[in-house]
């Protein structure tokens, strides 16, 4: 009952409430974005969603396209800008998101929307984490985030699956605030993302 209809009431609710304040964020980063690094402002990407069908999620692009001598992208941390940094360090980069939000493609709160690719390469126990919508943060989000390994990671998004609720959804929101204030589990080893999943039991 909670998952199917009060959760995006409350999703659309909190979505009206924060409008007037994300408005004028995206504005002045997408324009700060247009003046350093052009177009695209926005990153968009195939990624897993309810019941594992394919959404494109949006974010802000953190990252600019420089290749090596043989035209491969260099390493993220080569590629991140100071303004992208930042943005990630402060979580900013996925305000964006909220249009997804709006599009019924993601909830506030659901296990994070990982790349489509991955979806044929879980175990059925992983890919239960389906069997909601994904979210802006989530419960793998604040017990580690990148910091933990992917298997930590589903067995956190399948515990959500299995005990998601009102109450545990603003336990959630809560969390990630003061993670973001701390800006704290941003990145695992020090690199910019989490090392490639190549599928595990």
């Amino acid at each position: 009952m909670y998952e199917r209809h009060v959760k995006r009431c409350i999703d659309l609710f909190i979505f009206i409430v924060i409008l007037p304040l994300l408005l004028p964020l995206i504005f002045i980063f997408s324009l700060v974005i247009f003046i350093q690094m052009g177009r695209p402002i926005f990153f968009t990407q195939k990624r897993g969603g309810f019941r594992g069908y394919p959404i494109r999620i949006f974010k802000f692009r953190t990252m600019m396209e420089l290749r090596d001598s043989k035209g491969n992208l260099l390493p993220d941390i080569e590629r991140t800008t100071r303004l992208g940094s930042f943005l990630r360090r402060a979580s900013l980069d996925e305000i964006p998101s909220f249009l997804n939000v709006l599009l019924g493609h993601m909830s506030i709160v659901g296990p994070r929307p990982l790349i489509y690719e991955y979806v044929s390469l879980y175990s059925p126990e992983q890919a239960r984490r389906h069997d909601v919508r994904p979210g802006i943060t989530g419960w793998a989000q604040i017990n580690g985030r990148n910091s933990i390994s992917w298997s930590e990671k589903f067995k956190l998004d399948v515990w959500y699956v299995d005990n998601i609720s009102f109450l545990l959804d603003l336990k959630i929101i809560i969390y990630t605030i003061l993670k973001v204030i701390k800006r704290t589990d941003i990145n695992q080893n020090q690199s910019m993302t989490m090392e490639k999943f190549n599928g595990s039991n």
